[in-house]
């Protein structure tokens, strides 16, 4: 019952999408019953939301039943997996993440045309047939190469339960539906975008206001999975680090560095009326990237720990993304007249020139990253030799041009639209100057000799300073004109500029999550010892003291795990328990470390091997300073675009 409920609603939600998607825009574009096809074009997207939600909660209620006769539960249950991890393994495996994706984007398209239902015009009808022909795609591959519905005969007893590495974290529950949120939510800038030139008015900002909002809540969410993507790699993977430059990883940075520009030059189109074809570019490009990054995915090309298995899916994603890139050039082109500037750039030293040069250079960063990840891929289907890009190559060209945007962090919120004065910038930057030297000195001190991380510190200082400065002279002005104290002065300078002071909110928390990664980069230590009970580690200022080895059945697993003490002082102040666990699945054990953080940094402590009678472990030890701060930057990052979302009070 619980199957012929979703396949049915599987196959509705293809049929709705086929007459919404297909069906209703050519007869919109006739003029044939104009109202009324607009009306089904627009329902046809509620249904195929209240069918995929169906489909969604049939195939949880299977997963938490075990009911093994369905494929994809044969394929990820198991009676021994805690119901917790059970439900989310919804998105563990290939053919659920198809359903869940379908199933997300079936939310944002109720919910975007929804709030937009009033608008006259064909922008909204023609935008909610972009979204139902992107379902379309989705809906095919749930009723063909992706299908989590097949009939099992026999029916087994039980089953692998799902991959080992998604069930050792919690994380495992919010890194990949925010990936999903992220990813999807990108969708809607690209139908509205591709609306707007079907119903000829891109000429007009109309399609930018209505998504933006949607587009900055795509961006916060796909900013969020990227820093939970690397604090499950940090938690779980038990080798330290945080940022490998994965293929899986760079697949969600690159489409994140493109939605960065759109967001930054879509102010210069909104307050100068340019970069109109540019802007309408970057959503294309964002949203084919996000394709992209599926296919790297989901088709088995690459190996990784984020990657799931082959399969024939893969054909799939490169013929919608040919279609997609095919579709939007055409529409591109006949649409050409209506791109063209009406501003143009008054002065060098402006704001907008150096929204062009951020948007310069985080193309050129998104393309760096790009070429590097495909490369491999590329190589050995032309040449058939299998090619490693790694660590070295990414360091090595993506560093001067992050360090260098950190710079325009702190330049760009210092200089006005149109022409800027470059004595008041002088002054705007002497505060930041000084904050820059200290740093630098502070750095080089403490006996580090990497250019890039000096300039690193340096300029994240600066940047940090100019952006604190704009709340602080804002909030002076207003507190001398109003006569209020600086606090309410703040709050309501705030409240009255959302969107402006949300980007510099975001701006600090970009700067305080590099103020970590620098850190940690440049004055990481670490040691490694096998030790018997009552034996120590010292690394740095950390003294480890092995206490015990033990071990313990879970209904899913096995778990080794070794207590470990540090001391100070002959006094024990924290105790970490890192661990191996066992699952049947999986012939290797999936390591679990440990971590004490403080505002200082982490103690990051790994099980590397032990004794079966628990003689001896071996234990490793990795001094992280400032390593919270990456986290706690991602969470400023996302407060700043949710309050730059955030909907002003009108005024009545």
């Amino acid at each position: 019952m619980t199957r012929l409920l979703a396949v049915d609603a599987l196959w509705f939600g293809l049929i709705v999408s086929v007459v919404g998607g297909i069906v209703a825009p050519i007869m919109i574009a006739r003029g044939k019953r104009l109202g009324q096809w607009v009306t089904i074009a627009q329902a046809a997207v509620y249904a195929n939301f209240a069918v995929v939600t169906v489909a969604t909660l049939a195939m949880m209620w299977a997963l938490a039943r075990h009911d093994f006769s369905i494929s994809y539960v044969a394929q990820v249950g198991s009676r021994a997996t805690p119901l917790f991890y059970t439900i989310i393994s919804l998105w563990g495996a290939l053919e659920g993440s198809i359903l869940f994706w379908a199933w997300v984007l079936a939310l944002y398209s109720a919910a975007v045309v929804y709030t937009n239902r009033n608008r006259p015009g064909l922008l909204v009808p023609y935008a909610s047939a972009v979204l139902l022909l992107i379902a379309l795609f989705f809906h095919i591959l749930l009723v063909g190469p992706a299908n989590p519905l097949h009939l099992v005969s026999p029916i087994p007893l039980d089953g692998p339960g799902p991959n080992p590495l998604l069930q050792n974290h919690i994380l495992m529950a919010v890194h990949p539906p925010l990936l999903y949120l992220g990813y999807v939510g990108m969708s809607v800038p690209f139908a509205f975008a591709a609306g707007a030139m079907l119903a000829g008015e891109v000429a007009s900002d109309d399609w930018i206001r209505l998504t933006r909002r949607w587009t900055m809540l795509a961006w916060a969410l796909l900013t969020a999975a990227v820093i939970a993507g690397m604090w499950w790699s940090y938690e779980v993977l038990g080798w330290g680090g945080y940022w490998a430059w994965d293929p899986v990883e760079n697949a969600s940075f690159i489409p994140w560095l493109t939605a960065t520009a759109f967001l930054h030059s879509v102010i210069v189109q909104e307050r100068r009326q340019m970069l109109k074809l540019w802007n309408v570019n970057l959503v294309v490009g964002t949203f084919v990237l996000t394709l992209l990054g599926t296919f790297l995915t989901r088709s088995g090309i690459i190996s990784s720990v984020h990657a799931f298995t082959q399969g024939t899916i893969g054909f799939y994603f490169l013929a919608f993304i040919a279609v997609v890139l095919i579709g939007s050039l055409v529409m591109v082109a006949g649409n050409s007249e209506k791109f063209r500037s009406q501003g143009q750039l008054d002065a060098a030293l402006s704001r907008e020139t150096i929204f062009l040069l951020n948007n310069l250079l985080l193309t050129v960063l998104c393309f760096t990253v790009l070429i590097g990840t495909l490369f491999p891929l590329i190589a050995e289907a032309v040449r058939g030799v299998k090619v490693s890009v790694g660590e070295p190559f990414f360091n090595r060209m993506t560093l001067p041009v992050m360090v260098s945007l950190l710079f325009l962090m702190g330049i760009g919120p210092a200089l006005p639209w149109k022409h800027g004065n470059m004595n008041d910038l002088k002054k705007k930057m002497i505060p930041g100057a000084i904050v820059a030297v200290i740093l630098a000195s502070i750095v080089i001190a403490f006996g580090s000799r990497s250019l890039y991380a000096v300039l690193a510190f340096a300029f994240a200082g600066f940047a940090a300073t100019m952006n604190v400065q704009e709340f602080v002279i804002g909030a002076r002005a207003r507190q001398s004109a109003h006569r209020e104290s600086f606090g309410t002065a703040l709050v309501r300078l705030v409240k009255g500029n959302r969107r402006r002071y949300g980007g510099y909110v975001a701006h600090i928390g970009i700067i305080v999550s590099a103020f970590g990664i620098a850190a940690s980069s440049a004055f990481r230590s670490e040691g490694e010892a096998t030790l018997k009970p009552g034996e120590t580690l010292t690394v740095g200022t950390v003294t480890a003291r092995l206490k015990e080895v033990w071990g313990r059945e879970e209904p899913q697993r096995s778990v080794i795990g070794a207590t470990v003490e540090l001391v100070r002082d002959g006094t024990v102040y924290a105790t970490l328990s890192p661990r191996m666990n066992f699952y049947p699945t999986s012939q290797t054990p999936i390591p679990t470390p440990d971590v004490r953080s403080t505002p200082f940094g982490d103690t990051y402590m790994n099980l590397m091997a032990f004794q079966p009678d628990g003689a001896n472990a071996t234990v490793k030890v990795i001094l992280e300073p400032l390593v919270p701060w990456i986290w706690i930057g991602g969470g400023i990052i996302c407060l700043g675009a949710l309050l730059s979302a955030w909907p002003m009070k009108r005024v009545a």
